[in-house]
């Protein structure tokens, strides 16, 4: 499942990548042009904009859309995961929160002078963004991520 996400819901973009979900953070004004990206690619659309939830192609249930009813983004994420029962541990960690592209591997020796020196000597297992190049491992901050993810699918 791929979704589009608009200004109002931006963070939400985040906590669906941290689940692998292949998520696009559009920032344009244009709810046309939305629209159509999302038809084109196949994506749900996640908003709190009642305006796009009238539009034609939405209300005849052509494309699928909806409407995000809190502010907080834990909040959302736990209305889409109930919403479409989405799996919480579907591919964690294998998108950028950033750029939403697909992570690679990298070894250690590729990563040395990239990460602090700590972080070097006590992880193994590496990954990087091939756009923004930014490097993931699997550290206190992964662990707290899980077990915060781990708690919207108990909700």
């Amino acid at each position: 499942m791929k979704f589009i996400v608009d200004n109002n819901v931006g963070k939400l973009a985040r906590w669906l990548r941290m689940m692998g979900y292949d998520t696009l953070f559009f920032r344009g004004s244009d709810d046309g042009q939305m629209v159509a990206t999302a038809l084109a690619e196949g994506r749900v659309i996640l908003t709190r904009d009642t305006r796009i939830m009238k539009r034609g192609v939405v209300a005849r249930g052509q494309l699928k859309a909806i409407l995000i009813r809190s502010d907080e983004p834990e909040q959302q994420i736990r209305q889409v995961v109930a919403t479409l029962n989405l799996d919480i541990q579907f591919q964690q960690f294998a998108i950028c929160l950033e750029c939403n592209q697909p992570l690679e591997e990298r070894t250690k020796e590729q990563v040395e002078n990239r990460v602090p020196p700590y972080v070097f000597k006590t992880q193994h297992q590496y990954m990087e963004c091939p756009t923004c190049r930014r490097i993931y491992w699997k550290g206190t901050h992964w662990q707290a991520m899980t077990r915060r993810l781990e708690q919207f699918g108990k909700d």
